[in-house]
């Protein structure tokens, strides 16, 4: 294992929406023996309402400021010796202050899915604020793929077999 993980047990997944980073999560957590944190459940079970809600009635710059202050308290519990895989939003680490925050304590994967398997995914779902609108979904996509790839490493997702991808960083050096 690589001494940044040994010092700070903390496997961040980032990524777009719907590619995946929840469920690959949990899966590569029970494989590792490590706990799971899915950001986005911890900010809606602390606020007592759905992203979505945070986004309509506060908008996303005080969603963006709640969501930091969750990673935050993540890297905290990581930083006293508790191995977990931690599922970021997908807008998460567009903030340079949860990129920086991350790359001190950790270990970033980006999970990289096509914009198909994206659309594919997130048509039976109406409760993402920011994929509403299909030209604002490709623009928000095409914006932050130059920012998932700062991730220190990257793992194609292109299919819904999530033990493949788990796979995959289970073959990654750091471990």
């Amino acid at each position: 294992m690589i001494l940044k993980l040994k010092r700070t047990p903390g496997i961040y997944l980032v990524g777009f929406m719907a590619s995946g980073k929840s469920t690959i999560g949990k899966l590569l957590a029970w494989e590792l023996g490590w706990s799971f944190v899915d950001v986005d459940a911890t900010i809606e079970a602390r606020q007592g309402c759905s992203i979505a809600e945070i986004f309509d009635t506060r908008g996303e710059e005080e969603f963006r400021r709640i969501e930091l202050e969750a990673i935050r308290a993540q890297v905290q519990a990581i930083e006293r010796g508790k191995p977990t895989v931690v599922a970021l939003g997908g807008g998460a680490f567009t903030q340079p202050e949860v990129c920086d925050l991350l790359e001190d304590n950790g270990v970033s994967i980006w999970l990289d899915c096509p914009i198909d398997l994206v659309r594919a995914r997130l048509a039976a779902q109406r409760h993402r604020p920011l994929a509403r609108d299909p030209e604002q979904l490709m623009l928000l996509y095409d914006q932050r793929r130059p920012i998932y790839a700062r991730a220190q490493y990257r793992i194609d997702v292109t299919g819904d077999d999530p033990k493949a991808a788990v796979d995959s960083i289970l073959k990654l050096p750091l471990f």
